[in-house]
């Protein structure tokens, strides 16, 4: 019974509350009302005064222009940097895969972007550098066609000259029915990366996320990194640096500070499979480029560096017991290491049994470990170099000299 007297007596409060508001005379209402006006007037014009008095009106009519201070004249860093892109700009495209759609019931066809890169124009007859994995669709399926778009914002067909899988390099040139004018065509200005040195200031140009004309600066990070190329071999001689280059930077140039070309920009280390630039970008050297772009223009193809050996799988190697090296399988008949006295596994005649290949440790001084060691070092070969290979035959260590071929 406690609690609903408690609730009783808060019932007859609360009567109690309503009777006495209800019970007020007239004049003291009349009082109450003209207070509250009062009190209200007087805190309008407190706040209009005080707020007026720190900020001004809401709105004035006669407001004018501020007039801007000068700017500060650029800096010497600034200078350069501003004076590159001029130069370098109409040098640069846009290279944009366009895939080409034919209505079912009617001759109307329409066009749909699947892919862009960046690329630069090579020489003087209009051919353009990119990157291999930019323009691999147009290989593998027919309804694709290659679009160029200049620093002008003018677009133009382009057809494929040649590429090289093995290096992420492609040759374009303009279609005969779509020329831009020969005052256009800017050919980018070469240097070259076998004197590059880490701490050199790069800058990359490019097509980042479709975003036209981008300009970043880094430092050049590292040397003589290996890249992964689209047919899994390896492009030996990387530059790695620090210019923020994201999808759509591939086969943009890489620049010195004096706007020479020193490196394609062909990947870019992410944490995801989505992810964008977090600055350790790698671009192909241009002492690469250079050679293999002639090659391209020269036959349609490149040509790679070749020892005319087939190696041994490794795995199988290594649960031989053989810790190092590389083991020749087969040599090509005639080819660079037949010629030179190298030999691979073979059928002993008198036994039956298959003795082993000649085992490779070494080439041109650097020590062989691995297949990957093997690439790595033939890659940096260049045809017709004459190199020492290091191998071993029956347990002893020997040496002898061939004529890197082409493959």
């Amino acid at each position: 019974m406690t609690p609903d007297r408690r609730f009783d007596e808060d019932d007859r409060l609360s009567r109690g509350r309503k009777q006495s508001v209800l019970t007020v005379s007239p004049a003291v209402a009349f009082l109450l009302v003209a207070l509250g006006i009062g009190l209200g007037a007087v805190a309008f014009w407190l706040g209009g005064h005080f707020l007026g008095g720190r900020g001004g009106p809401l709105h004035d009519p006669n407001a004018k222009l501020r007039v801007a201070s000068p700017a500060l004249p650029l800096d010497a860093e600034e200078n350069e940097a501003v004076e590159l892109f001029k130069k370098v700009k109409p040098s640069v495209v846009n290279v944009d895969i366009v895939q080409v759609s034919r209505a079912v019931w009617s001759d109307q066809t329409s066009e749909r972007q699947t892919s862009a890169g960046s690329g630069f124009i090579w020489d003087d007859d209009g051919r353009i550098v990119t990157n291999y994995h930019v323009i691999a669709d147009v290989q593998k399926r027919h309804n694709m066609m290659i679009r160029v778009v200049m620093a002008d914002r003018n677009a133009y067909d382009a057809l494929l000259v040649g590429a090289a899988p093995d290096y992420d390099l492609a040759v374009l040139k303009f279609a005969p029915q779509s020329q831009p004018s020969r005052d256009a065509i800017k050919k980018i200005e070469l240097g070259t990366s076998h004197d590059l040195q880490v701490g050199q200031k790069v800058f990359a140009i490019g097509n980042p996320f479709g975003l036209s004309l981008t300009m970043t600066s880094g430092i050049i990070s590292a040397l003589n990194r290996t890249i992964e190329s689209p047919s899994h071999t390896a492009i030996v001689g990387g530059i790695q640096h620090s210019a923020p280059i994201n999808p759509g930077n591939s086969g943009g140039p890489l620049l010195d500070k004096g706007g020479r070309l020193i490196g394609v920009n062909s990947a870019i280390t992410t944490p995801t499979s989505n992810g964008g630039n977090v600055g350790i970008g790698f671009a192909i050297p241009a002492d690469t480029v250079n050679r293999v772009v002639t090659q391209i223009i020269q036959s349609g193809h490149a040509y790679s560096p070749d020892l005319g050996v087939k190696l041994y799988d490794q795995q199988k190697l290594r649960r031989a017991r053989y810790d190092r090296g590389v083991m020749i399988e087969e040599v090509t008949p005639n080819g660079p290491a037949d010629r030179a006295g190298l030999r691979g596994m073979r059928v002993n005649s008198r036994t039956g049994l298959a003795e082993p290949g000649d085992l490779i440790v070494g080439i041109k001084g650097e020590k062989i470990d691995s297949v990957e060691d093997y690439e790595r070092v033939v890659r940096g070969l260049k045809p017709g170099e004459k190199v020492k290979i290091k191998f071993l035959r029956d347990d002893t260590e020997r040496q002898v000299e061939l004529t890197v071929g082409e493959a």
